[in-house]
């Protein structure tokens, strides 16, 4: 197989050191106020802000470049309300039978359950799916490289692009996902990867008093 062509390439923001700390401070800044939250208001989101938002997403680095994602973006109430009945029969399942008693008592304090009316309140959610092996023109599979790890990088784009626009996000995966091919038309090859809900967060809207672990705890340099 041939190479890609080669271009120039020069990042377009260039910035002297200083500038690069005080820009790359603002971010971390801007997105330590993020927070995950489920309790969504109903106040609509233009559909050109989820589609600038997944344009971002689409931007990520990928194995082989194979870009092994797809996105589906929901804003129709009556496949929202049947989204909201298939997860929480899977979540019911989980509480109820499937979820060992540590991971329901590590859950505890963040107050969830099998009730998800934020499927229904919130004005989009966006089913990311990742493939497992693609189909080439004859319908033979061909080999996917890191879809895993490729997809988590955009879902990681898409969630921060969401918040620099000042939109509240949820990641939810009620395991298994599989209702979502089936509602949301998606091929055999495609796995549900994740279900965001997006929207702007309740006016009463409360998250969990919690903290994240030291900048010293999660990092190392080695000068």
């Amino acid at each position: 197989m041939a190479e890609f062509a080669r271009i120039p390439f020069r990042h377009p923001l260039s910035l002297e050191d200083g500038a690069a700390a005080e820009r790359a401070r603002q971010f971390a800044d801007a997105m330590a106020l993020r927070r995950t939250v489920r309790d969504f208001s109903s106040r609509p989101v233009p559909q050109a802000v989820i589609e600038q938002a997944i344009r971002a997403a689409g931007t990520a680095p990928s194995g082989a470049n194979q870009q092994p994602w797809h996105f589906v973006a929901v804003s129709n109430p009556d496949l929202k309300h049947r989204i909201r009945v298939a997860a929480e029969a899977e979540e019911r399942e989980f509480y109820e039978h499937r979820a060992p008693a540590e991971w329901l008592q590590a859950l505890a304090p963040l107050g969830t359950d099998e009730e998800k009316p934020f499927l229904d309140i919130a004005p989009w959610l966006i089913a990311v799916f990742y493939e497992r092996y693609a189909l080439d023109e004859s319908g033979e599979k061909q080999k996917r490289y890191y879809p895993h790890e490729s997809t988590g990088i955009a879902c990681g784009l898409l969630i921060a692009a969401l918040h620099q626009a000042g939109l509240s996000t949820l990641t939810h995966t009620p395991s298994p996902m599989g209702f979502l091919n089936e509602l949301l038309g998606r091929p055999k090859n495609e796995m549900p990867y994740l279900l965001l809900v997006v929207g702007h967060a309740a006016d009463d809207c409360k998250v969990p008093d919690i903290q994240r672990l030291a900048f010293a705890e999660i990092a190392d340099f080695k000068i």
